[in-house]
C-alpha cells in the first residue's frame, strides 16, 4: 500500500526527493509493515474487503477501502489508522509537532483472544508535558498577531502524540505528508496547511525515528529536547537543536562534582539506546577527571501492557541497589517521563518486605529531565526531590505567557483532543463522550482556570523546555521572513504562487535557520552555533519541596558555554538546600574517608580506583594534602615535621660562641692559654736556673710557645665556618701539634744521647747541644710544613653546607678538599707521635734529677690516649658535636703535654725553690 502510494503521489506533494530518497522510504515503509509487532498490526485493523454493490457488480470494478475503528483513532478510506490525540489548527503553513503527553498502556497479549480486544486499554498522561503545547501556541499567536514577522502569512499547528512508542512516531511523521484528515502518505496537495517544518521533543528518540521519514524530504526538525542520536551526517544536517549541546551538560555535571569534591557516585541512565550511548561515549570522561562509579543502573524496560508486576519488580531491584550503596549523590540521565518512577520511591520503601530503608541522596538530573508527573500522583508527596540540583535550559519568564494560561480554554472541536484529554485528567472531570470512568460523575464545563492547577499538576512559569519550544517557532518565523524577502527581491510574484513553491523550495530554509539570530520578547538574544544547537548554557537549579506538594525551584549556579573548560561552572553553595537527611550540612559521596595529610592512597584490588587505603608515608617524605597519590621528599633545605605533612626549613648547624658549649669550650681554650703564657712567664724570668737551663731551653721555650698556639688553634674551630677558618683549621693544627711533637722528641732525645755521652771516650758529645736540637726539630716541622703547602696547592679547604647528615639541620662544616692531604698530615703527626712514645718510653728509668724522660713518656701516653679515643669519637657524632669532639681532643691533648712535662717544673719554681739549686740537684744524684 504505501509502497504504490509514494509512487502514485509523489508529484502531488511537490517535494524534492531523490530515487535513492524513494527506494530508502519504500525500505522503511515496507519493513514498518512488516516488522511492526503483532499489537500494531492488529490495532490498525487493515482488511482488505470489496464492498457489496446491487446487482453483484463491483464499483467500476474496483475495490473501496471500508472505514475502520481503532483504539487511538479512525482510519480513513484507503489509509493508515489516524492518531487521535493532537492539537490542530489549519492556516496557510502548519508547523508539525510530534510530542510524548500521553503513555499508553494495554493488556498483556496472551493470544487467547482477538489482539483487537487486548489491545489500548488505558492511558497515562505526563501533565507537565502539555506546557510545551501552550508554549507553541502562544508563540504562534504572538507570530499570527504580529505585524512585522510574516505579515502575510498565518501559522498553524498539527502537533501529534508519540505514544512513546516508535510505531507511532512513524505514523505521526507519515501523517504530517499526508492530507488534513487522511493518512496517504506522499499525498498532499492543498493550497494550505503545508508543513513547513517539525519541531518535536521531549525525548531524544523522537528526533531519530522521525528523522528516518522527514529527512528524506529534507524537512528543517527542531528538537527541543536533549540530542537524538544520528547515524548520519546527512540526517543530522536537518536537525537544529533547541537543547544546548550535550558535551557542555556533561562537562557541566563532572565540574558540578568536581566542586564539591563528590567522586564516589552512582549512575541511573535510561534504557535502551540513551543509556547504551551515555555508557559508550561519556563514562570515560568521568574517570579522566577522578570520578568513579558504585553503581550503573538501566532503567527496567518500559512495558506496553497493565501487566506491570515485572517492571514494578524491576523498580524496586533498582531501588534496593541505590539505598544499599554507599554514595550520597547518584546522577538520574534520563527523560522527563522517568520522574514519575522516582516519586514512588517513598511508596516503594514503605513495603513490608523492603531490606532497605529509604535513605536520601543527592540527586543530580539533566536538563532534559524535567518535572511530570501522572494524574494519580497529583496528592502525592514530593520529598523525593528535596534537595536535589537538576541542570536548566538557560531560560527567562515570558512575559504573555501567564495571561495566555488565563484565556486557553478546551474546544469541541476533535482536532482539540489533546487539550480535551488534558483537562479531564487536570481537573478530574469529563467531557460528553468521553472514554473515561463513567463513575466520576463530573462533568468538565470548559470554563475552569488553569492557573487554579497546584504545581504538581501544571507550572504556570516556563520551564526550560517549553521555552526552547517558545524560541524554537519564533526562530523558525524569522528564518521563513528571511527567506522569502531575499526571493521576493527576485521574483515579483503573488503571495498564492509562493506558497504553492515554498514545498519546492523548502531544503533552503535550513540555511536561514542556521544563520538566523534575534531577540525574542523576554529580550533574550537566540541564535544556532555551527553544530545547529543552542548557543546558550544551562543553569543550576536546587530544588525545595513542601508538604502541601509544592516546589519550588532555586536557580543556584549558569553553566557558560563559552567559558574555558575548567571554568565552565559558576555556582553560590551557600544558596543549597540539602536533602534533610544532611542537616543542611555539605554532604560528601567518598568511597572511603580521605587520607589526611601525611599519609597516600594505595590501591584495593579488585575496587574501583575512588576506593583506596591509607599508607604511612616513608621517613623523610610528606603528604602536605589530604588524598595525595604520592608521598613527596622535600627539597634539600628543609626536613619533614613530625605529621609529615609540612616541610620545615632546616636550621644551621654549627658550633657557635652564642651557644653554651661553644662558651665553655671558648672558655677552657682561653683559659689554658692563660695557664701557657702564665707558666712561659715563669720560665722566662727563671731563665737562669737549673731546672730552666736543664735539658735545653731554647726547646722549652718553643714548646710553651707552641702549646699556647694549640690551645688558640681550638678557636678557629668555633663560630661559622669561612673561608679563612677553613683554611686554617686543620693545617694550623697539623702544623702546630707537628712542631710539639717535634719538640718532645728533640727533648727525648737530648737525655738519651748526654747519658750515652757520659760515659768515658763516647762520641756522642759532639751531638748533645743545640745543633741536635735543631737537626730534630726544623726537618721534622719542615715536612709538615711542605705537605700543608702542596694541601693549600691542590685542593685546599673551604666552607661547606652538609643537607644529608642530619634530617633536621644543615650542618656549615668545612669541607677538607682532599681528603688525602688530610690524612697525609694526620699520618705524618702519627709517626711522630709513635717514634716521641718510643723514645720517651725507653728513657723513662734514666737516673736524673732533671730527667723530663719519664714525665715526656706520661704526656705521651695522655696524648696517645686522647687521640686514639677521639677515632670513634668523631665518627660517632655528627655536626657541631663533631666539631666539639676535635677541640676537646686538641685541648685535652695540649693539656696533657703541659700538665705532665711542665706543671713538675713549675712545682720546683714557684713552691719548692729550694730545689731549684745546683747543689742540691749534685746531692740528690748522689
Amino acid at each position: 500500500m504505501f509502497i504504490s502510494g509514494i509512487r502514485l503521489f509523489t508529484p502531488c506533494l511537490g517535494r524534492t526527493s531523490s530515487p535513492k530518497d524513494i527506494v530508502k522510504y519504500e525500505q522503511l515503509s515496507l519493513n514498518f509493515m512488516t516488522l511492526g509487532d503483532l499489537g500494531y498490526l492488529a490495532d490498525t485493523q487493515l482488511m482488505q474487503r470489496p464492498l457489496a454493490i446491487s446487482g453483484g457488480q463491483q464499483e467500476s470494478g474496483a475495490y473501496k477501502w471500508e472505514k475502520c475503528e481503532t483504539p487511538l483513532g479512525k482510519c480513513s478510506v484507503g489509509s493508515q489508522p489516524l492518531i487521535k490525540h493532537k492539537q490542530y489548527h489549519s492556516e496557510d503553513l502548519v508547523i508539525g509537532g510530534i510530542s510524548s503527553q500521553i503513555y499508553m498502556m494495554s493488556e498483556k497479549v496472551t493470544f487467547t483472544r482477538n489482539p483487537s480486544d487486548e489491545l489500548v486499554d488505558d492511558f497515562m498522561f505526563h501533565m507537565q508535558n502539555y506546557q510545551h503545547i501552550l508554549a507553541l501556541e502562544l508563540a504562534i499567536k504572538e507570530i499570527n498577531e504580529n505585524a512585522w514577522i510574516l505579515p502575510n502569512i498565518t501559522l498553524g499547528v498539527h502537533v501529534s502524540n508519540s505514544y512513546v512508542l516508535a510505531r507511532w512516531i512513524y505514523l505521526a511523521s507519515m501523517e504530517l505528508l499526508s492530507t488534513k484528515g487522511r493518512s496517504i502518505p506522499n499525498y498532499k496537495c492543498d493550497l494550505k496547511d503545508n508543513v513547513i517544518s517539525v519541531i518535536a521533543g521531549h525525548n531524544a528518540y523522537i528526533g531519530q525515528f522521525m528523522s528516518n521519514i522527514l529527512s528524506i524530504y529534507k524537512m528543517p526538525q527542531l528538537i527541543y529536547g536533549s540530542a537524538a542520536g544520528m547515524d548520519e551526517d546527512i540526517e543530522a544536517a536537518f536537525f537544529h537543536q533547541l537543547f544546548p549541546n550535550e558535551d557542555l551538560q556533561i562537562m557541566g555535571i563532572i565540574q558540578l562534582l568536581l566542586h564539591f569534591q563528590w567522586k564516589w557516585i552512582g549512575l541511573i541512565v535510561q534504557n535502551p539506546e540513551k543509556g547504551k550511548r551515555f555508557i559508550q561515549n561519556r563514562l570515560d570522561i568521568f574517570s579522566k577527571k577522578g570520578i568513579c562509579f558504585d553503581f550503573m543502573e538501566e532503567m527496567p524496560k518500559e512495558s506496553v501492557t497493565n501487566d506491570i508486576e515485572v517492571q514494578l519488580n524491576g523498580y524496586v531491584m533498582m531501588y534496593i541497589v541505590i539505598m544499599r550503596s554507599t554514595v550520597n549523590v547518584v546522577i538520574i540521565y534520563c527523560e522527563n517521563e522517568d520522574m514519575p518512577v522516582f516519586r514512588m520511591f517513598p511508596y516503594i520503601s514503605e513495603y513490608e518486605d523492603m531490606p532497605m530503608k529509604r535513605k536520601d541522596k543527592v540527586w543530580i538530573m539533566p536538563a532534559q529531565m524535567e518535572f511530570t508527573s501522572l494524574p494519580f500522583q497529583r496528592n502525592t508527596g514530593l520529598e523525593f526531590i528535596h534537595g536535589a540540583l537538576s541542570l536548566a535550559v538557560s531560560s527567562k519568564e515570558i512575559l504573555g505567557f501567564r495571561k495566555f494560561i488565563q484565556m486557553r480554554k478546551p474546544t469541541s472541536e476533535e482536532e482539540d483532543s489533546l487539550t480535551r484529554l488534558f483537562w479531564e485528567h487536570a481537573f478530574e472531570c469529563s467531557f460528553a463522550n468521553a472514554m473515561l470512568d463513567e463513575d466520576s460523575g463530573k462533568a468538565c464545563t470548559g470554563e475552569e482556570a488553569l492557573e487554579t492547577l497546584p504545581e504538581s499538576v501544571l507550572e504556570t512559569s516556563l520551564t526550560g523546555q517549553s521555552y526552547s519550544v517558545y524560541n524554537a517557532i519564533y526562530a523558525l518565523a524569522h528564518a521563513l521572513q528571511a527567506m522569502l524577502s531575499s526571493k521576493a527581491k527576485r521574483r515579483k510574484k503573488g503571495n498564492a504562487w509562493d506558497l504553492r513553491t515554498l514545498n519546492q523550495e523548502l531544503w533552503q530554509l535550513h540555511r536561514y535557520l542556521r544563520t538566523v539570530s534575534f531577540n525574542n520578547s523576554a529580550g533574550e538574544m537566540v541564535s544556532f552555533d555551527e553544530r545547529g544547537e543552542l548557543a546558550t548554557g544551562f543553569h543550576i537549579v536546587n530544588w525545595v519541596t513542601f508538604p502541601n506538594q509544592s516546589y519550588h525551584r532555586i536557580k543556584v549556579g549558569n553553566i557558560a558555554p563559552m567559558a574555558p573548560p575548567d571554568k565552565l561552572l559558576t555556582i553560590s553553595a551557600e544558596e543549597i538546600i540539602w536533602p534533610t537527611m544532611f542537616n543542611q550540612m555539605w554532604p560528601l559521596s567518598v568511597c572511603n574517608d580521605k587520607c589526611s595529610s601525611g599519609y597516600s592512597r594505595i590501591k584495593v584490588e579488585g575496587k574501583p580506583f575512588c576506593c583506596y587505603d591509607c599508607l604511612r608515608c616513608p621517613k623523610g617524605k610528606i603528604a602536605n594534602q589530604t588524598d595525595a597519590d604520592d608521598c613527596l621528599h622535600c627539597s634539600e633545605d628543609k626536613f619533614p615535621n613530625k605529621a609529615q605533612n609540612l616541610c620545615i626549613l632546616k636550621s644551621a648547624n654549627f658550633l657557635s660562641y652564642e651557644e653554651p658549649l661553644g662558651i665553655a669550650l671558648a672558655t677552657v681554650s682561653l683559659s689554658f692559654s692563660f695557664i701557657t703564657a702564665l707558666m712561659f712567664g715563669i720560665f722566662i724570668k727563671q731563665w737562669d736556673t737549673p731546672i730552666v737551663k736543664a735539658n735545653n731551653r731554647n726547646l722549652t721555650y718553643t714548646l710553651l710557645i707552641v702549646l699556647l698556639l694549640s690551645f688558640l688553634c681550638s678557636l678557629l674551630f668555633i663560630g661559622q665556618p669561612n673561608w679563612v677558618t677553613c683554611s686554617l683549621r686543620q693545617t694550623a693544627f697539623g702544623i702546630i701539634f707537628s712542631v710539639a711533637l717535634s719538640c718532645i722528641l728533640g727533648k727525648t732525645t737530648i737525655v738519651v744521647l748526654a747519658f750515652m755521652a757520659t760515659k768515658p771516650g763516647s762520641k756522642m758529645r759532639k751531638w748533645v747541644g743545640k745543633r741536635l736540637a735543631n737537626a730534630i726539630v726544623l726537618p721534622c716541622s719542615l715536612v709538615q710544613v711542605i705537605i700543608c703547602a702542596v694541601w693549600w696547592a691542590i685542593s685546599p679547604p673551604f666552607p661547606d653546607a652538609d643537607l644529608y647528615s642530619m634530617a633536621e639541620e644543615i650542618v656549615l662544616q668545612c669541607n677538607d678538599g682532599s681528603t688525602t692531604m688530610f690524612y697525609t698530615v694526620l699520618g705524618f703527626m702519627g709517626f711522630l707521635t709513635a717514634v716521641s712514645f718510643t723514645v720517651a718510653f725507653l728513657a723513662r728509668k734514666l737516673p736524673d734529677s732533671f730527667n723530663e724522660a719519664k714525665f715526656i713518656t706520661f704526656s705521651m701516653l695522655v696524648f696517645c690516649s686522647v687521640w686514639i679515643s677521639f677515632v670513634p669519637a668523631y665518627l660517632s657524632t655528627k655536626g657541631k658535636y663533631m666539631v666539639a669532639v676535635e677541640i676537646f681532643s686538641i685541648l685535652a691533648s695540649a693539656a696533657g703535654l703541659l700538665g705532665c712535662i711542665f706543671s713538675p717544673k713549675c712545682y720546683v719554681i714557684v713552691l719548692r725553690p729550694d730545689l731549684n739549686k745546683k747543689e742540691q740537684l749534685i746531692k740528690r744524684e748522689k
